[in-house]
């Protein structure tokens, strides 16, 4: 990584992968000069088409670059910096990142924190209780006689508990056996399959709505396989009047809180319609994978917006005309979703011009300048329009422009699940 030059719009984006280049891409558009800290060991090839990076096994601790090149602001891609070595070092420099910290981030990262919260606030949530043994677990599904998913009370890309989607009792009585409950078990009611979410920014006191988004999670079409560790699809449609009511809902309510732990940044809450009314599902204190490059794309200002909402001052998001809806569809490797399952380093080509945004995650670069396959997602492709059917017909050209042995999408995005609500 190279030093940056004083005076420059300087970026910091803290990730790997698709979502990291596609937020260095719009930053750079914006004006801003980029480069990225590579939290993990793979997926390096995006970020590095788009400005420096240097990469952990490099750079142990990023502390001592981020005193010398002063970023005015950090974006990171998960809440995983939260969990490092250097963490307290880290917020000892006060950064200017778009992340809640300290309290606030406990909203994503402990799910019965977040629990209790909605309990205390009045805010409707899939019942749910979190145990500390896989006996304990197994006593409470007999008990209740119903199904539940199963989380990882701790979230974090590391948690020795993947969420385990049951739709019946003996479905979940039949995972239990196999988790490892070294972080407990968190059980959570089953609602059915009518979700949705919605991404705000938090800053200056206010809450303000940017997109109501659907992801399609699971790994197959008709909404069939297990659900992937990121998901297979997503539709956003710019939505600052709330206009599924996940706002008013499930977001207002916590302006207290927001407002007592200093809260600013990212949020976004996951919900089931169940009887005629949202439930949270849980929270997310960061822009999204899918829908982070979208949201990015749509703004006018997304530097400003970001920068403003780090150093929690009003906002005022400006929005490209004809930009209201997205698609995004990722383009899934040999052995997707079994990540178990390895393939070949096989090519992966395209044909024609791409006419979308194409975002690159497990590929590198051959010698000879062709991409090739490192791992089992291969890239993300998306879309912005004016309707949604333009958005979803403008990805599936693309993708369909992109080839490698043994990959595969789903072709039902939009299909299914939208608008919000919708099973």
């Amino acid at each position: 990584m190279e030093d940056i030059g004083v005076g420059s719009k300087r970026v910091l984006l803290v990730g790997v992968g698709a979502f990291t280049q596609a937020m260095m891409r719009q930053l750079r558009e914006d004006g801003a000069t980029v480069s990225a800290y590579l939290t993990r060991d793979y997926a390096h090839y995006g970020p590095r088409v788009e400005g420096p990076c240097v990469s952990a096994a490099e750079e142990p601790n990023p502390c001592e670059r981020i005193r010398r090149e002063r970023p005015e602001l950090i974006v990171p891609m998960s809440i995983e910096w939260a969990l490092k070595p250097w963490t307290s070092e880290f917020l000892a420099l006060s950064p200017p990142i778009l992340c809640p910290t300290g309290e606030g981030l406990k909203l994503e990262r402990e799910r019965d924190f977040a629990r209790e919260l909605c309990t205390r606030l009045g805010v409707p949530f899939a019942r749910a209780w979190c145990v500390p043994t896989r006996a304990e677990a197994e006593a409470l599904v007999c008990r209740e006689q119903r199904p539940f998913v199963i989380k990882n009370p701790l979230c974090s890309p590391t948690s020795p508990i993947h969420t385990i989607v049951c739709e019946s009792m003996e479905d979940t009585l039949a995972w239990l056996p196999r988790l490892d409950d070294a972080e407990g078990i968190f059980l959570q009611e089953f609602l059915g399959r009518k979700e949705a979410g919605h991404i705000a920014l938090v800053s200056g006191g206010e809450i303000f709505p940017l997109v109501t988004n659907q992801e399609y999670k699971r790994a197959f079409d008709g909404n069939l396989g297990i659900v992937a560790g990121a998901p297979l699809g997503g539709l956003v449609e710019r939505d600052p009047d709330d206009r599924y009511g996940l706002v008013r809902e499930l977001l207002a309510p916590l302006r207290p809180w927001f407002e007592a732990v200093n809260f600013h940044g990212p949020v976004q809450v996951t919900a089931m319609l169940h009887e005629r009314r949202w439930h949270v599902l849980e929270y997310n204190v960061r822009l999204g994978v899918t829908s982070g490059p979208m949201i990015a794309r749509m703004l006018a200002n997304p530097f400003e917006t970001f920068l403003r909402c780090a150093r929690n001052e009003r906002l005022a998001p400006r929005w490209h005309p004809g930009r209201e809806f997205g698609c995004s569809l990722t383009l899934a490797g040999y052995g997707y979703p079994f990540i178990q399952i390895s393939g070949p380093r096989v090519p992966v080509t395209m044909q024609g011009k791409l006419t979308c945004d194409v975002w690159w995650q497990e590929v590198a670069a051959r010698a000879d300048g062709l991409l090739e396959a490192t791992g089992h997602r291969l890239c993300d492709v998306a879309a912005v329009a004016s309707t949604i059917e333009a958005a979803i017909a403008t990805a599936y050209q693309n993708i369909r422009r992109i080839h490698s042995v043994g990959s595969y999408f789903r072709n039902d995005v939009g299909k299914s699940l939208w608008p919000p609500g919708t099973e």
